[in-house]
């Protein structure tokens, strides 16, 4: 079997679970914006994106470090994967135990006052998902994807149920709807009013949950300080979680920034919390092509790493780029073009159409987003990782810069349009420098072709108007379709083929 068929194969398989998984958890979009007032959704979408940063912190790039370290010599992997653990595991209850203590004055900084709860909460689901992060990589670095899928969707699973149970199942007896003889049980511990936290304790018992599923990855782990190992490692994994918090603000800080920077009165008729909802529900859409992006990192990461020293490495590497931008090109180009129907279906309220302009504009900056992550794999295997920290603090000042110039003039686009760029600017500087280090012939034109094509064709595509909803479906089908006889026709004459 070719590595690359093999490579698809662990796409496959990550790819399912996280698509599945995905598919699972955009049903609880349309029943978030079903169930939920616009602005609590951007409620939701603000303190989710805190967590994200603070994400980065609590892993502090061990998972990358994992596996490098495992890599270097197999026979040590069991040693490896205990002191990652025991740093995660301490970082984990140190930070955690910080924002519980802190729970009110945090809560009164971000304008919340009253609902500490929700730091208490969310400092508990951070602390879960950093002590699970490292069994997950060892189930990846072990190419147990089907156990590695299963735990993923029964976490999915279990957070949808409680979702549910709570917003549904409880909410409807408390309000007599039904099951009247059960009030009083639920009216004990359900409160009506707390609709948003009860999402929070819903993301908190699915993750606790998944723990007892890892139990045989925690096999033979003890809390072990190798002084030696550990300074090492926190040498190679510092960078790596600065470049992650620069991530991260090119991700979700526009959702932090929007309403601070909002001029009042942008959007006439909508407060500032309901144009964060909007903004908040139509990123979601472009989160597809993120899904992509991240079935491919779960299988890429252990599989460049293994490849690292083969002398037909680079020539791998370039085909695994031509076919990463043919797949994504071809997402993007089919959620922009069919929009609006995908808009409807999933965000349950008409006040969200307003913002599918966006959706768009994210999804072609998430596929550079997916290009920067193939390129960075030079200064990964190069042990150059501080290139990594400097090319993402790059374009987390770029984004801070962005969005504080275009979200007073353009609202929630300037946020978006700031992203594309960033992203798009992070990839061609990486692969800038990085052919001085690790050359590798990437087809430059093809990539622009594919690129191009897209975005032409969605333009094309947004004068389709026969004035029959079903008619129009119908046509935009020709879009794909030329898109889909391009790869062809480079496959034929400019794709090279790699064993």
């Amino acid at each position: 079997m070719s590595i690359l068929k093999r490579l698809a194969g662990q796409t496959a398989l990550y790819g399912l679970s996280s698509m599945l998984g995905r598919a699972l958890n955009f049903l609880l979009v349309p029943f978030y914006t079903s169930v939920l007032l616009v602005g609590e959704f951007g409620v939701f979408t603000e303190m989710y994106a805190y967590v994200a940063f603070l994400n980065v912190v609590y892993l502090f790039g061990m998972e990358t470090t994992y596996f490098r370290y495992a890599n270097k010599d197999q026979l040590k992997e069991k040693e490896v994967f205990q002191v990652t653990q025991t740093f995660v595991c301490a970082l984990a209850l140190l930070l955690s135990g910080t924002f519980i203590i802190l729970a009110k004055p945090i809560a009164n900084a971000l304008d919340y006052p009253n609902q500490s709860r929700y730091i208490v909460w969310l400092a508990l689901i951070m602390g879960v998902d950093a002590i699970a992060a490292i069994p997950f990589a060892r189930l990846r670095q072990e190419n147990k994807a089907a156990w590695f899928a299963f735990v993923k969707l029964t976490n999915i699973g279990l957070n949808i149920f409680f979702n549910i149970f709570f917003l549904v199942f409880c909410k409807g007896i408390s309000e007599g709807l039904f099951l009247p003889e059960y009030k009083e049980l639920i009216n004990r511990f359900y409160h009506s009013s707390r609709d948003i936290e009860y999402v929070f304790i819903a993301n908190f018992l699915a993750n606790a949950a998944v723990l007892l599923l890892l139990v045989k990855e925690f096999r033979g782990f003890r809390f072990r300080w190798n002084t030696e190992m550990m300074q090492s490692m926190i040498w190679y994994a510092f960078p790596l979680m600065l470049m992650g918090l620069a991530g991260q603000v090119n991700e979700v800080l526009d959702r932090i920034l929007l309403k601070p920077l909002l001029p009042d009165g942008f959007y006439p008729g909508l407060s500032k919390e309901v144009v964060l909802g909007i903004y908040g529900g139509c990123y979601k859409l472009s989160m597809f092509m993120t899904l992509a992006i991240q079935s491919f990192r779960y299988a890429a990461d252990p599989f460049f790493f293994s490849k690292a020293q083969d002398k037909n490495a680079p020539a791998v590497f370039a085909r695994v780029m031509n076919w990463f931008v043919v797949v994504c090109c071809f997402m993007f180009l089919m959620i922009s073009v069919y929009v609006a129907p995908i808009g409807e279906l999933l965000l349950r309220k008409e006040l969200f159409s307003s913002g599918l302009a966006v959706v768009p504009v994210l999804l072609l900056a998430n596929l550079f987003l997916g290009v920067y992550y193939n390129l960075s794999i030079w200064y990964k295997i190069t042990d150059k990782t501080y290139w990594g920290t400097w090319i993402g603090v790059g374009g987390a000042l770029f984004t801070i810069f962005g969005n504080i110039l275009l979200i007073p003039l353009l609202g929630y686009m300037g946020a978006a349009y700031t992203t594309l760029a960033c992203y798009f600017l992070m990839a061609l500087i990486s692969y800038r420098v990085g052919h001085k280090y690790f050359p590798v012939p990437y087809d430059i034109a093809a990539i622009v072709m594919l690129v191009g094509s897209s975005v032409l064709l969605i333009m094309i595509s947004r004068y389709v108007n026969t004035g029959n909803f079903w008619l129009n479906q119908l046509v935009c089908l020709i879009f794909p379709m030329a898109y889909l006889l391009l790869v062809v026709y480079l496959k034929k004459i400019r794709f090279g083929k790699v064993q």
